[in-house]
This record gives structure tokens, sequence and C-alpha cells, in this order.
């Protein structure tokens, strides 16, 4: 997140921030309009979507906040920006932050792992969208509610629960 501070678009973090909190798709993300977003029912409709159906997705406290601050102007898309140049500064974004992560790993005599942020890509912003909503408590009725799985299958491949989290949940 703080390699994405030096981004130029203001668009950009923000874009992140709600692919992950709302678990939408890039493409999604880009077409979503101000029409579709009702701030006072905290909900975002999404016409359109990889697997043709409509689909209502709830917006968290975070979510929310993010768009309240973002500016409207005249601007029908929420995100005015073309999807080469979110690729771009994506990219830029997640090479300055492993950067950053080798060189306090040095700084700091630490081994630094060979694969952080290595092979990164958007999408998997919604793998961690899916498993931040599992360990928020949601069902997986709820998940795949907003993420707009069909399967649970499907909703498995998307979700990554940490071994320790769920030990929590049994003590």
């Amino acid at each position: 997140m703080h390699a994405l501070d030096f981004v130029k678009s203001l668009y950009i973090k923000p874009f992140v921030i709600l692919a992950i909190e709302s678990t939408m798709r890039r493409s999604e993300l880009l077409s979503l309009e101000w029409a579709n977003v009702n701030l006072e029912k905290r909900t975002a409709l999404l016409p359109d979507t990889k697997n043709g159906t409509v689909r209502v997705v709830p917006l968290s406290s975070v979510a929310l906040d993010l768009l309240t601050r973002l500016p409207r102007e005249d601007n029908i898309k929420v995100f005015p920006i073309t999807m080469d140049a979110f690729k771009k500064a994506f990219v830029r974004s997640t090479e300055r932050a492993r950067t950053q992560y080798l060189s306090d790993c040095s700084e700091q005599g630490v081994k630094s792992d060979p694969k952080f942020m290595v092979g990164l890509r958007f999408h998997d912003l919604r793998h961690e969208g899916a498993s931040r909503l599992f360990e928020r408590g949601l069902n997986v009725m709820e998940v795949a509610s907003i993420t707009g799985h069909k399967t649970l299958q499907m909703l498995q491949r998307y979700t990554h629960l940490r071994a320790e989290d769920l030990a929590l949940k049994l003590a």
C-alpha cells in the first residue's frame, strides 16, 4: 500500500483498496459508474459481470469511506482511468514495493523472501478479499453472494484461510 502512495493518479490506491474490500474484478471496477453506487444503502450495482449475472455488492465501512472521499467532478465512472494506465501503475507499484522490501531486509540484516511480490497479479487481490471476508466471520453463502461465485468449488479456489486463525476459533 505504501508503494501506491507514489503513484501520480489519485485513483490507483483507492482502486486497489476497493478491490480488496469488495472482491470486485478489475473490469467491474473500471466499469463502475456513480449512478450504480448507493452510498445510503452501502451498495454497488454491477450490471455486467464476468458470469453474466447482475450482482449487488455490499460496501464495507472502509469502501464507503473511500468512495465518499473520491472526487466526482463530472465523471460518470467512479474510476476515470484506462485499463492500460492502471496496469502500468500497478506493475510499477509492485516493483517499487519489492525494491523497498529488499532494501529494508538488507539494512536490517534479515534474509529476504525471494518470492516476495514476485508474480503478484491484480486478480490476487480478489483472493485476498474473499479470505478477509471469511476472516471477518461471514459464512459461505454470504461470501459467495458478495464475490458472485456460483459454486463452492470455485469459491474455495479464492479462499486462503490460515490455520492459526482457524485455531483461534477453536479455542
